[in-house]
């Protein structure tokens, strides 16, 4: 197919000759000429252009799902199907429940940002898992209201959340979803490809050796929206259904493929594989993690990637794929150098593979940076330890990012603690170690003193918090994912 099709407030949409790197954002407002979704920050930090997307593929069958449409790259809605907040409404008496929710709470004064925190509680209406009080929160945490206050959204939101109503948005979860069909779109003489087999994805790989693979834009959307960046080659991995599955191994451990969204791999980790679900509780807000992926996070190798810390010291193994098959490389050895990885010209991540953690393990992730909603870390780790029945550490695996050009094992501070009781005076050796296994620079989010004095306090804190819970689970309440003695008691 040469033509990119999708569905925008149920009626089928065909675009053609539009260029490929072109946002859905720039799309809306200047061909479609649906101006109520708005442009706030154009790098999906305000919410004001949040959409929301049908996913027929998500774990626990068809959802709604609120991303930001600023980051949205057209390919990446071939045989999708988008609501606006345009199409809502059944008629200017007919609104639809959460937009009447937003009216009885007085949630809107100027009326900027009111359209993206519409389609936010637009997702919030149709989930079923909205049992915990910070999950309101994430929610809602996407969506910037600098005149009205959030209490009143808020209270829009307990109203709405969860009441999955019979309407023709609840009707379409419960259809049949369409096959996925393959893309060839050419525009302003750039490419972009839809391949649905790994097959296909290698043939476009061969034909276009500089072709960009993309799922959730989260980050590449960033280079056109900030630099106007083109590509000759954009390749959507979207149509690799099979690339989302997210299943526990016969050993008990996990699969994580390489486009599975964050936010699917949250809600599957939190009660068995808490660390990973605590460090992607703030790796961004809900329409970040509902496009962000696995391999997306992993393959952009940022040396501040959040994902990666808690990885390594979970001991993952990353799953390689090419023409030729599989081959497995240890996370460990999967980041070469800065934005560096051991793919091969024609290769992509598959996915990752987690081992079962041992019976007992003390293990946790931390996150520091200079806020706690929607910001990248300065410093981030991943903890794990494990004892024999005497207390000696038999296993250490701590993973830090911020502190090198690649997310890392801190090899000297592992080496402190191996074949030691695991008591405060080890932890404070392991702590001062670092600074051996660790240089770290000076940027605008941290001196290298302060990277530095962060990572050391981690261990510190790691001793701590796992004295009377080895796997620390965070709180209900808002909280960060370094908690401070008070919150950890409450």
């Amino acid at each position: 197919m040469e033509t990119l099709r999708f569905h925008l407030n149920g009626a089928p949409v065909d675009v053609v000759g539009v260029p490929p790197e072109t946002t859905l954002l720039q799309w809306l407002r200047r061909q479609a000429a649906l101006p109520g979704t708005k442009e706030g920050c154009a790098e999906g930090d305000c919410g004001a252009c949040t959409v929301a997307l049908l996913d027929p593929h998500a774990p626990g069958g068809p959802t709604w799902r609120a991303v930001n449409s600023c980051l949205l790259l057209l390919p990446a809605l071939h045989g999708q199907h988008l609501v606006t907040v345009e199409g809502l409404a059944d008629g200017p008496e007919q609104l639809h429940p959460v937009q009447t929710a937003m009216v009885e709470a007085l949630g809107s004064q100027c009326g900027y940002c009111t359209p993206g925190v519409v389609m936010a509680l637009f997702e919030a209406c149709y989930r079923r898992d909205l049992d915990a009080a910070w999950k309101y929160d994430d929610q809602l945490c996407g969506n910037l209201c600098r005149c009205t206050g959030y209490r009143p959204i808020r209270e829009a939101a307990f109203a709405v959340a969860g009441t999955c109503p019979a309407d023709r948005f609840g009707a379409v979860l419960s259809a049949a979803a369409e096959p996925a069909s393959p893309l060839s779109y050419h525009a302003a003489g750039r490419t972009a490809a839809v391949p649905t087999t790994l097959e296909t994805l290698f043939d476009v790989l061969d034909a276009n050796p500089g072709a960009r693979l993309v799922c959730g834009a989260t980050d590449l959307g960033l280079d056109v929206t900030k630099k106007g960046a083109t590509f000759d080659c954009l390749v959507s991995l979207h149509g690799l259904t099979d690339l989302r599955r997210i299943e526990r191994t016969a050993e008990g451990g996990w699969f994580f493929g390489a486009t599975a969204l964050l936010s699917d791999v949250e809600a599957a980790t939190d009660a068995e594989l808490h660390p990973l679900a605590r460090m992607i509780r703030f790796f961004g807000s809900r329409q970040i993690k509902n496009r962000a992926t696995v391999a997306g996070n992993l393959c952009n190798a940022s040396p501040i990637g959040d994902l990666a810390p808690a990885l390594l010291s979970l001991g993952a193994t990353a799953v390689i794929v090419g023409r030729a098959g599989e081959r497995r490389v240890p996370l460990a050895e999967f980041f070469t150098g800065y934005r560096q990885t051991a793919l091969s010209k024609g290769e992509i991540l598959g996915g990752v593979e987690v081992p079962p953690p041992a019976a007992g393990a003390r293990m946790v992730t931390y996150k520091v940076s200079k806020r706690r909603e929607m910001d990248i870390s300065a410093v981030a780790c991943g903890l794990y330890l494990e004892t024999d029945d005497n207390g000696v550490v038999t296993v250490a695996r701590f993973a830090f990012g911020g502190m090198a050009a690649t997310p890392a094992r801190a090899k000297a501070a592992e080496a402190a603690v191996l074949g030691q009781a695991w008591t405060a005076g080890i932890a404070e050796e392991a702590a001062l170690a670092l600074s051996i296994d660790f240089k770290p620079l000076s940027d605008h989010r941290g001196s290298a003193w302060y990277r530095g004095t962060v990572a050391a306090n981690y261990l510190r804190g790691f001793f701590i918090e796992t004295e009377t819970e080895r796997v620390p689970r965070l709180s209900d309440r808002p909280s960060g994912t370094l908690l401070t003695p008070r919150e950890a008691q409450s």
